[in-house]
């Protein structure tokens, strides 16, 4: 069997750029978006135990947020709309400590975006509307929500020129990486 999912080495390995092949003719398309077998060929071999849809407005910034104790592995890929979507290694003692993936996803270019575990995560909605795809490799533990602040400088997103929809934990709640105390950090495994 042939795998025709491509995968885009990036700047931090351990984050993926997937883009499944896509079967069309004059009745529509077919996209298989998930394979266990295909993505474990690309070394994403989580088991996927949580699948969320988000809805969400132009202008909508969601992150950048992680779990500690239960922490999420993701892959996210947008099923109508665009979004920048975000990764930020947040790993005390990784080589790529502080550093940021972006890359845009949208239903016209049917990426994929692999987030490991020990990453925080965002996106922001470039189109009028997005349906945002993400499958977890833990469940969604509410007590056990982390984030960093979606601005921090030091970060390096480049988040375009809008002016975020946010909500009030993510204005509010979150510090910059330099600020947030290690006991709250993933640590980096080898």
């Amino acid at each position: 069997m042939e795998n025709n999912l491509e995968c885009e080495l990036l700047a931090i390995p351990d984050v993926k750029l997937l883009t499944p092949k896509k079967f069309g003719d004059q009745r529509g398309f077919f996209i298989e978006t998930f394979s266990a077998w295909k993505h474990g060929e690309h070394g994403i071999s989580n088991d996927f135990v949580q699948d969320n849809i988000s809805f969400s407005r132009i202008g909508t910034l969601r992150g950048l947020h992680y779990q500690l104790k239960y922490p999420q592995a993701k892959l996210v890929s947008v099923v109508q709309g665009a979004v920048l979507d975000v990764a930020v290694d947040i790993r005390v003692g990784s080589p790529w400590f502080g550093h940021s993936i972006s890359a845009v996803l949208s239903d016209e270019n049917h990426c994929q975006l692999y987030v490991p575990e020990g990453f925080a995560h965002g996106f922001c909605v470039l189109s009028d509307t997005a349906l945002f795809s993400y499958k977890c490799s833990d469940f969604y533990h509410p007590e056990d929500d982390g984030g960093i602040l979606w601005c921090d400088p030091a970060l390096g997103v480049d988040w375009g020129d809008i002016t975020p929809i946010l909500s009030e934990k993510d204005k509010t709640a979150y510090l910059p990486l330099a600020e947030t105390p290690e006991d709250l950090l993933p640590k980096y495994k080898l």
